[in-house]
């Protein structure tokens, strides 16, 4: 059975960083791995996805200040978030399928076929 466990989250000010962490109990050789924010009004939306092609996709609002990556050794994903603001503020749920056809360009982590943690706390206050 694959669980997703996040770790990391926490409060910070505005213009504070964070690291978050997701650690797999599964490792395959082809996957899509990411990152769900999910506000306090229960808006949804996808930040940071990566594949094992290494094709790696932001959200418009994280460019240039958020960065995903992966540890294969430790089947750990990372999301190192910089210069956060306010609307930064949410759940941050680690997302991940394993399929040897799975694209980030074309992936959606609220698929129902994806694998997905429970969630970490990310507050940021003005």
């Amino acid at each position: 059975q694959v669980r997703l466990e996040e770790s990391g989250g926490g409060s910070v000010q505005a213009g504070g960083s964070l690291r978050i962490s997701c650690t797999s109990t599964y490792a395959y050789r082809n996957y899509c791995m990411g990152w769900i924010r999910q506000t306090p009004m229960k808006e949804r939306e996808a930040v940071a996805l990566l594949d094992s092609t290494g094709t790696i996709i932001y959200s418009d609002s994280v460019k240039d200040r958020f960065t995903i990556s992966i540890d294969n050794a430790k089947n750990t994903l990372f999301l190192q978030m910089n210069s956060l603001k306010p609307h930064d503020t949410g759940t941050y749920i680690c997302a991940a399928q394993y399929w040897d056809r799975c694209s980030a360009s074309s992936w959606s982590p609220d698929d129902r076929s994806t694998y997905r943690g429970q969630g970490t706390q990310v507050t940021v206050s003005s």
